[in-house]
């Protein structure tokens, strides 16, 4: 079914863009059938196909996706969602038989970007990159990728919309909307103006016409950082909301715009300035804070992001409905992206960031998360739960990863060993017999999956360090 969609959708934009063409809408349609074949020619060569093998709990999955080399040494810009925590990445070339081996040189949540590298003897046919800020609503462009494993596959569209925030958590963009099809295996594409120009990554599609794509300006700015050792964003400490009419009537404010703080966390950069709960944020640098609905928050988000970890930011509020200015000096963003540990009893843990501590209303970050139990393991015989905060192995606290591997390895080879975790409001003591091997349990909604963040619309105040 999906197949088929993908076809009837590639020959009704055809059938309409030939159709304006032939009423004079356009260019000639013998021009634009040759453009386009011409900028597919060129940019086919360096648009890649990937392969990776992902865990997920107790199971590998093999995820595929499309990818664009953007250097002729083996660079290639793809998306994090495909190539995250993979265990193997390869790459296919078209033109070249065999598969590269691939590694995966960073890869940056919040903007869904990944640098990959492959090695090869001879350089690789590498893009043009253009600009998404020369782009204008209504122009026409091309999406490149591997939709459904069928490579090298071109569909033709225009740019819908420019600066589209999606409630996508932990997501930073600005996505290019366009009615070139992004369907699965699409993702981490080009999307290519009629000059051959690289102007996107292409991220996610909705079907029926409705795709985002990363502004190729971001996807290269994140990459050159990843190449360094990372992306370090700029960071306030805060959480916000939308300063809607309601509100901003309420506060005394009715013509005000901005984002009304919620919450500041303690030691922060908004701590030390000294911005409390219900001061409403009108001005960073001089620039105007807009965010009168929930998905112009991340225009805020993004203000902050943006900022070097250091700088020195005029910030423009009210309180009480007066006017003040405070000088805040920018921390670095949070780590959003916890790291995990697998034990061979079956049971994941990872650690316990700062966003989590918000979306799982934890109270401390000291302790290891379990996000993943084994139906049938002796971790779920002795009573382990997803969302259960291991914080001591018999004597020795865990505080962190590095603690809880400690204390998993110095109780190695025992016949059975005491675990405690705080399960909500409650401390559970768990004992543990490395060789019991219980029978199969049936499984339970959400046993064999990692945590999930919220859906969007949860009711979770904004930060700016997502």
């Amino acid at each position: 079914m999906a197949s088929r969609e993908f076809f009837r959708r590639a020959g009704l934009t055809m059938a309409l863009v030939l159709a304006a063409c032939a009423a004079g809408a356009g260019p000639a349609t013998g021009d634009l059938e040759r453009r386009i074949v011409d900028v597919a020619a060129r940019v086919q060569p360096s648009v890649v196909h990937i392969e990776a093998i992902v865990k997920f709990g107790d199971r590998r999955n093999q995820l595929t996706g499309s990818g664009v080399i953007v250097n002729p040494d083996g660079r290639i810009l793809t998306n994090h969602h495909l190539v995250d925590k993979a265990e193997k990445v390869t790459v296919s070339v078209p033109g070249i038989r065999r598969k590269f081996p691939a590694e995966v040189v960073g890869a940056d949540r919040q903007t869904d970007v990944a640098l990959v590298r492959i090695h090869s003897a001879e350089p690789l046919p590498a893009v043009k990159i253009g600009s998404a800020a020369d782009l204008r609503v209504g122009q026409w462009v091309l999406a490149i990728g591997n939709p459904y494993g069928l490579d090298g596959t071109v569909s033709f569209g225009i740019v819908s919309a420019k600066g589209r925030n999606l409630a996508v958590p932990q997501t930073l963009n600005d996505f290019i909307q366009t009615d070139a099809m992004i369907d699965q295996g699409s993702s981490g594409g080009p999307l290519v103006d009629l000059d051959g120009r690289v102007v996107g990554i292409n991220s996610r599609g909705q079907g029926r016409g409705i795709g985002f794509t990363i502004p190729i300006d971001t996807a290269t700015q994140v990459a050159a950082q990843l190449e360094h050792g990372g992306v370090e964003r700029g960071y306030l400490g805060i959480t916000f909301q939308a300063l809607d009419r309601e509100l901003a009537d309420y506060f005394g404010v009715p013509d005000a715009t901005g984002v009304v703080v919620n919450s500041v966390v303690p030691g922060s950069p908004a701590a030390d300035a000294g911005i409390a709960p219900r001061d409403i944020l009108t001005r960073i640098d001089g620039v105007a804070v807009e965010a009168e609905k929930e998905e112009d928050l991340n225009n805020f988000q993004r203000q902050v992001a943006a900022l070097p970890p250091g700088r020195e930011v005029r910030l423009e509020m009210l309180r009480g409905g007066a006017a003040r200015q405070v000088s805040v000096r920018l921390g670095t963003q949070p780590k959003i992206e916890a790291d995990e540990v697998e034990s061979e009893l079956g049971f994941n843990v990872q650690e316990i960031t700062e966003p989590m501590l918000r979306e799982r209303r934890l109270d401390s970050s000291r302790g290891a998360l379990v996000n993943f139990v084994a139906r049938g393991s002796p971790a779920r015989e002795a009573g382990i739960e997803v969302g259960d905060v291991i914080v001591q192995v018999e004597e020795a606290q865990v505080a962190n990863l590095d603690d809880f591997r400690r204390a998993m390895a110095a109780v190695s080879g025992a016949p059975r060993f005491l675990i405690q975790a705080k399960r909500g409001e409650d401390t559970k003591f768990l004992l543990v017999k490395p060789g019991a091997r219980p029978g199969e349990a049936p499984p339970e909604a959400g046993e064999t999956s990692r945590i999930q963040p919220p859906e969007p619309g949860d009711p979770t105040p904004r930060s700016d360090g997502p």
